[in-house]
């Protein structure tokens, strides 16, 4: 008859005290991972939104969902204008239109600037009449710097501004819908210079060059210290990673579209509060 193997206990021990410090690190990972998943979903709901989940809440747009290589260059205006002529020569060598966001101030100041501006073939968008904090004011007084800064450009230009840019970046619920009510685009940026802090070219460089991708919208000063030293490396560098420049307005989705938790435009309808 033929004897029963008993397992072989000893070497089972040998290698359960060998891999029991791994096992035990394991089991650790594990269990802060689920406690941090527990804590993001009762603390921080949004967090684990989805990119395809709609606003909750109207929001401007900050980029723009495409496949195409394509990105939008925009410019407040709300101080000096020394550099403007050297910005449109640097647009206009690479055969490049952009959009310039100005304030009312400015264009009461610069008149032939704006002209020139449009001249150029660039877009001219708003950014409010006197730079206020919108969100600070009521709704009458957000449809009145609206419109006392389209009537400035209308009779400039002979065109009205449907793109607006609210001043600091600030601005709330009303801001948006007051300013889809009388007919403007609320439009942010996603990928920022920070060209006003004067840090340098290559700071400037660096942070536009390496966060762009299809569908952003870049934001720079007309008179911030670097622009004009900067702006030509930028773009050259932008045309030669084959994408394509256009203003905002050619950018955006022209038709219906629905803006997801994170500011990005997407084409069609999806429920939500900008769908």
């Amino acid at each position: 008859m033929r004897k029963t193997q008993r397992p072989d206990f000893t070497r089972a021990v040998q290698w359960l005290s060998k891999h029991m410090a791994t096992l035990t690190q394991a089991c650790l990972v594990l269990c802060l991972a689920l406690i941090s998943v527990a804590y993001i979903r009762i603390f921080n709901p949004t967090a684990s939104e989805s990119a395809f989940s709609p606003a909750s809440r109207p929001l401007p747009i900050y980029n723009v969902d495409t496949q195409e290589k394509k990105i939008a260059i925009s410019f407040d205006a709300a101080w000096g204008e020394e550099k403007t002529d050297e910005i449109l020569q640097i647009l206009k060598d690479r055969d490049i239109e952009t959009t310039f966001f100005l304030v009312g101030y400015w264009v009461d100041k610069y008149p032939d600037r704006v002209r020139q501006i449009a001249e150029a073939g660039h877009e001219i968008g708003h950014h409010s009449n006197t730079h206020p904090h919108m969100s600070e004011l009521s709704e009458a007084q957000i449809a009145q710097e609206l419109n006392d800064l389209s009537d400035k450009v209308e009779a400039l230009t002979g065109t009205r501004p449907t793109l607006f840019r609210p001043p600091y970046g600030d601005y709330d619920d009303e801001v948006v819908l007051t300013a889809r009510k009388n007919g403007y685009e609320v439009v942010q940026w996603n990928v920022d210079s920070l060209d006003w802090k004067n840090l340098g070219v290559t700071p400037m460089f660096e942070r536009v060059t390496k966060n762009l991708a299809p569908g952003a919208i870049v934001l720079f000063h007309n008179n911030s210290q670097y622009i004009t030293e900067a702006l030509p490396i930028i773009l050259d560098a932008i045309l030669e990673e084959g994408y394509e420049i256009v203003p905002v307005s050619e950018l955006i989705v022209d038709g219906e579209y629905w803006i997801d938790h994170t500011g990005k435009q997407y084409a069609g309808t999806v429920g939500g509060a900008n769908g």
